[in-house]
């Protein structure tokens, strides 16, 4: 007699317990269905072939030191507040906020009719004492020397016939044919005319000679203080006028057409932007390792399509006693467009990348060929003995899945680690395509282009 045996199944605390009929069957479909699953998902790839990837070698650095992002800021290299020199009205307002100026462009104008009036006082001057001077240099005409030659000889004849009548009437005195009156009359006359002829002689020789040398420098000198007075009103004239003394952008205005300004008062202020500063905080047991010269890579926030690479151009020996950070000064050249807009602007967001280690060789693949989601990071690497070239120009491989770690980021490349070695080839592109191999089952199949 046969005896019908119930099945039984184990509780968790070991006991048995029976089992019913329709619980087995059930057990049994599930597990069928799950080996067809395998089955049919492997026979799926194998249907559709290799994946279509794109490939490139990893690459080595013989010198990776470890970074660490700092956030920073964008500062204009230069800034002024351009104020006047003199005070005045503003009568022309010659740029705007957001205005590109360049080196020695004007600003804003004062109102210059005083001024101007003063100026051309001052040239006239000036011109007429430049006249007195050249004539001086010039010396005599020869007609006034003539001339004095003229009067010269005139008082010569005079003189000759003044002694020869003295003479005359000292002798008619002598014999007492003359008054002693009219011998004195005849003495005073003969002694004038000798000094009309000295005098003479005298003017004579001065329109011969020239002006003094003493007398053409007073006129020089005069002309000098004429001269530097005209250029002291002209560089007065041109503080009426303020201008900008490198290139960059208005970013304020401080005045208006039409307002009085004093002597000092802001009127634009200025930025420099074609060379920029990011500036960023480093913490004090970072700053040894911050060198001037250095370069450093620097990611804006505003701008993620854009990396950019500047020089440490200075580190600033003052911490903030808070924070105990120093600040560094990152100087990087900006980008103007063809309308003179700058691609980096003060008080940008930016990220810099510092070192702060020891440089070391290190692994490098894109970004992309890193494959998330599981326990850690993966990236396909090709096995380069399998490479096989197919009638249609396309190599065949095997794609080995590798667990990596990473470590520091240059750009759009970052640091792997794990069981890859220099020359290896990395899948970049596709990765996404490539199915995971079952245990037991040969590695998944990828293809790329042969020039590659």
């Amino acid at each position: 007699m046969m005896h019908h045996l119930k099945p039984v199944r184990l509780s968790p605390g070991n006991v048995a317990v029976p089992c019913k009929p329709e619980q087995i069957r059930i057990a049994l479909v599930v597990t069928a269905f799950a080996c067809v699953s395998i089955l049919s998902t492997s026979s799926v790839w194998a249907q559709r072939g290799p994946a279509v990837v794109e490939v490139k070698p990893i690459i080595k650095r013989e010198n990776l030191a470890p970074v660490q992002t700092i956030v920073g800021t964008v500062e204009a290299t230069r800034k002024a507040v351009v104020g006047s020199a003199v005070d005045g009205r503003i009568i022309e307002m010659l740029v705007r906020e957001g205005d590109r100026v360049e080196q020695d462009q004007p600003l804003a104008r004062l109102l210059t009719e005083t001024i101007q009036r003063e100026i051309e006082a001052a040239a006239a001057e000036l011109e007429l004492k430049n006249q007195v001077l050249a004539e001086l240099k010039n010396g005599s005409r020869p007609e006034e020397i003539a001339q004095a030659k003229a009067r010269l000889n005139a008082s010569r004849v005079v003189a000759d016939y003044r002694n020869r009548d003295r003479e005359r009437l000292t002798a008619l005195r002598s014999r007492s044919a003359t008054s002693q009156s009219d011998l004195e009359d005849a003495v005073s006359l003969a002694l004038e005319s000798q000094q009309l002829y000295a005098e003479a002689q005298a003017a004579h020789d001065l329109a011969v000679a020239g002006a003094r040398v003493e007398r053409i420098a007073q006129a020089q000198a005069e002309v000098a203080i004429r001269q530097a007075n005209l250029l002291r009103l002209q560089e007065q004239r041109q503080k009426h006028t303020m201008y900008s003394r490198f290139a960059g952008y208005v970013t304020v205005e401080h005045t208006e057409v039409g307002q009085w300004v004093a002597r000092g008062e802001p009127v634009a202020e200025i930025i420099a932007l074609d060379e920029v500063f990011v500036v960023v905080k480093v913490p004090e047991t970072q700053i040894p390792l911050v060198n001037v010269g250095n370069e450093v890579q620097i990611e804006v926030s505003a701008l993620p399509n854009n990396v950019f690479t500047g020089k440490i151009a200075a580190v600033i020996p003052q911490a903030d006693v808070r924070s105990r950070t120093f600040p560094v000064k990152i100087r990087l050249k900006n980008s103007i467009s063809s309308a003179g807009e700058p691609l980096l602007k003060a008080g940008m967001l930016a990220r810099v990348k510092l070192p702060v280690g020891e440089s070391k060789p290190a692994l490098l693949v894109g970004k992309d060929a890193l494959v998330l989601g599981g326990a850690s990071p993966i990236v396909w690497s090709i096995d380069l003995q399998s490479i096989e070239t197919s009638a249609n120009g396309m190599h065949i491989a095997d794609a080995i899945a590798i667990p990596v770690t990473t470590g520091n980021s240059e750009g759009a490349l970052i640091e792997v680690m794990g069981r890859l070695e220099d020359g290896a080839l990395i899948v970049v592109r596709g990765n996404e395509r490539i199915p995971p191999s079952p245990p037991g089952q040969p590695p998944p199949k990828v293809t790329w282009q042969a020039s590659d």
